[in-house]
């Protein structure tokens, strides 16, 4: 079948059906070819008869999903990009100036290039299907909307909401885009297209009349926002809210910013739509919008594994889950899979452990109503597949138990062998454990093969990372079943082999260490956390990042590495004094910064340094060398993981863990995407400087030293 089947024209009298449906494709997308046989389209519709035509999908969830990203990563001079903008705005100007009336019926994911496509239509309508996504996520990519989004919503919705969509990378739902003004009604799915035949009767018996909705200022506020005076009002804050979420370390939503506020109100479209490509073509041209159209990629290649490479493997259905241990992290992970449709049975000791796990996840779900994410009844609902007990009622009929109990091997084994005798023989058991071995908690389970480790990350519904350890003896089966369970949870989830600290731990714990090394050297806390954050790009920095850990599970987890890793592992002097000192971080109001009773983060805590054994700072080191020693500690690490230890079998599951697991900056693509744009022989040789003053801790690995030595990269 030929593209021309992709877009075809269908009649009914007066009217014509647009139907939108790409061959040998799962969605509908705006890719050179589709493009090219639009503009045949547009052109047979202006010399057509027609008084009226709708455009309609016929992908199941899928309206236009946006353009082509591969074309978008392929392309990298501004000549091509050029080009293709200039073809696009030809295309969807021409759309847009049909004779005729010109109806958007939307019905599942119209995004990107698909909704400044529907934006060139006089009219749009949408279903109230969950499905039905309307918005311009291109600043997730690293570009800005191309097609005409930063000209056309502004004109559509107005400048607050149009801002919220486009610098936020956002997509609303049927109901919010008819109160915005960005649909004209949503409406029953199963009446849309019905609607949509209706409208246009409507409008062609009224005679035809072209429209673009544009947006008018209602109230005196909506008109002050809209005024002369209250315009650079918008865009300062809006600005300033951009500084403050992205620390200026992501250029396209300042230059989508920086478009809009050029273009809003301005008569000639073409000028306006000319300012847009400019915009688009400096940043996509970017290494950041490389790194995340690659990171894109990873979490699409998630949606499509099953955890175990190169066979295909039968999935368990899993429709009733157990959490043992009920406490904010047994709530959590009752929370995200009870908000999936899963049943889930929390047990614990005593009814107030019960409590706590009941409470917690009914202040996420109550967050998510005042957040209008979520209905009273939906809330209702979800609450009431979460039940408690005290004992093993019920866990017959358990597809899979999460062991979410104290981190005590003892403790956990003795668990695990009775939770067995009161489940079905094929039930899979999952350890939440961060840093126990998953192989020795599996002795306690007379069929290893049904158990496996499923390590979520603190806070449950917040955190995207699940890491599925795969033990000796772990089956595929249960593997697979663990990992499509954790992505129906909304988690992104990441198969290692058993082995100390995983992958996300075994690779941030050196680099804690590193930074207590930074401090013993003369360092300032706020100064080294700001550098990390402000300069490097991580959500924060190490010490905050400890405080929010729990000081006594960073010393465990430190005592834990020493003795699996060895010498390897160098324990700082300040180490034992921390652990003496009671302080526990955030938790207790007391780490490495001082905290109030709700937690807030005050001020570094100045009695740390006298208390540690340490004068009072005098910021001796650079800014880049304490940057590059933490950073690069990580990366000596991941060498070994990744090609010695093979705790994972590809660099993109490094790198996905580390962005999703510890919030590394997807703008540098991750731990292994930024090691191989500075080099591996770079960061050999400064490996080698660091040692040779600071000690044996920092010499590069045999496998990173093997890539150095043929100027190797990770990514080969």
């Amino acid at each position: 079948m030929s593209i021309q089947e992709s877009l075809r024209i269908v009649p009914k009298g007066d009217i014509a059906l647009l139907e939108w449906d790409l061959v040998g494709e799962k969605v509908n997308k705006l890719s050179s070819p589709v493009m090219v046989r639009l503009k045949e389209v547009v052109e047979e519709l202006s010399k057509s008869k027609y008084k009226a035509v709708i455009l309609v999908s016929r992908k199941q969830k899928i309206f236009i999903a946006g353009a082509d990203i591969e074309e978008i990563k392929r392309i990298n001079s501004k000549e091509e990009f050029k080009r293709v903008l200039d073809q696009a705005h030809s295309i969807f100007n021409a759309l847009e100036d049909l004779p005729i009336v010109t109806i958007a019926a939307i019905s599942g994911a119209c995004l990107g290039g698909g909704c400044e496509l529907v934006l060139t239509c006089d009219y749009r309508i949408c279903s109230d299907s969950p499905d039905t996504k309307i918005g311009l996520p291109e600043t997730k990519l690293g570009i800005i909307p191309g097609f005409g989004g930063c000209v056309r919503l502004p004109r559509t919705v107005g400048l607050p909401a149009s801002l919220d969509i486009i610098l936020a990378g956002k997509a609303v739902d049927g109901r919010k885009a008819e109160k915005i003004g960005l649909v004209d009604a949503c409406v029953p799915a199963s009446q849309l297209e019905a609607r949509a035949m209706d409208m246009a009767r409507e409008k062609i018996a009224a005679g035809g009349k072209k429209r673009q909705k544009q947006f008018s200022p209602s109230g005196l506020m909506d008109k002050f926002m809209h005024s002369f005076a209250g315009k650079p009002v918008v865009f300062s804050q809006a600005r300033k809210s951009v500084m403050k979420e992205s620390k200026g370390f992501y250029p396209a939503p300042l230059k989508a910013l920086e478009v809009i506020a050029k273009t809003f109100g301005m008569s000639n479209r073409e000028r306006a739509l000319g300012i847009e490509a400019e915009g688009f073509i400096e940043v996509a041209t970017t290494a950041i919008s490389k790194n995340l159209i690659d990171l894109f990629y990873m979490m699409e290649a998630v949606k499509k594994q099953t955890g175990v490479e190169g066979k295909e493997v039968k999935v368990k259905k899993v429709e009733h889950m157990a959490v043992l241990g009920a406490g904010t992290m047994g709530g959590g992970i009752a929370q995200v899979a009870a908000d999936r449709g899963v049943a889930v049975r929390m047990k614990d000791i005593t009814n107030e452990a019960l409590a706590i796990g009941f409470r917690h996840a009914s202040e996420i779900f109550t967050k998510m109503m005042k957040r209008k994410r979520l209905t009273k009844f939906d809330y209702d609902a979800k609450m009431s597949k979460i039940s408690g007990t005290l004992d093993y009622t019920g866990f017959q009929q358990m597809d899979v138990v999460v062991e979410a109990i104290v981190e005590d091997m003892n403790i956990k084994k003795k668990v695990i062998a009775e939770t067995v005798k009161h489940v079905r023989e094929d039930a899979i058991i999952a350890t939440n454990t961060s840093s126990l071995s998953v192989t020795e908690m599996a002795e306690a389970h007379p069929n290893p093969a049904n158990f496996v480790g499923m390590h979520f990350f603190n806070p449950v519904d917040k955190m995207p990372l699940v890491e599925v350890i795969r033990g000796p003896k772990t089956s595929d089966e249960a593997t697979a079943t663990i990992f499509e369970l954790s992505k129906r949870m909304g988690k992104t989830p990441v198969v290692v082999k058993d082995g100390p600290g995983f992958l996300v731990n075994r690779l941030l714990m050196p680099y804690l260490i590193e930074t207590m090394f930074i401090l013993q050297d003369g360092m300032s806390i706020e100064k080294v956390d700001r550098w990390y954050t402000h300069k490097f790009g991580m959500p924060m920095g190490p010490y905050r990042l400890m405080d929010e850990v729990g000081l006594d599970v960073c010393y465990k987890v430190v005592k834990i590495f020493r003795k699996a890793l060895g010498e390897r592992i160098e324990i700082p002097k300040i180490l034992e004094p921390l652990h003496d000192s009671k302080r526990l971080g955030k938790k207790s109001g007391r780490g490495f910064y001082l905290y109030d009773e709700k937690g807030k983060q005050l001020s570094v805590d100045k009695s740390i340094y006298a208390e540690l054994g340490l004068s009072a700072p005098t910021d001796p080191l650079t800014e880049r060398e304490c940057l590059d020693r933490g950073v690069f500690t990580m990366i000596n690490e991941a060498s070994l993981a990744l090609i010695e230890d093979h705790i994972v079998n590809h660099p993109e599951d490094v790198d996905l863990a580390m962005i999703m697991g510890t919030g590394f900056p997807p703008f540098r693509g991750g731990l292994l995407k930024y090691a191989d744009a500075l080099g591996t022989q770079h960061i050999a040789q400064e490996l080698e400087i660091y040692a040779s003053k600071c000690g044996p801790r920092l010499k590069p690995s045999q496998p990173l030293a093997n890539l150095a030595k043929n100027n190797r990269k990770f990514y080969s």
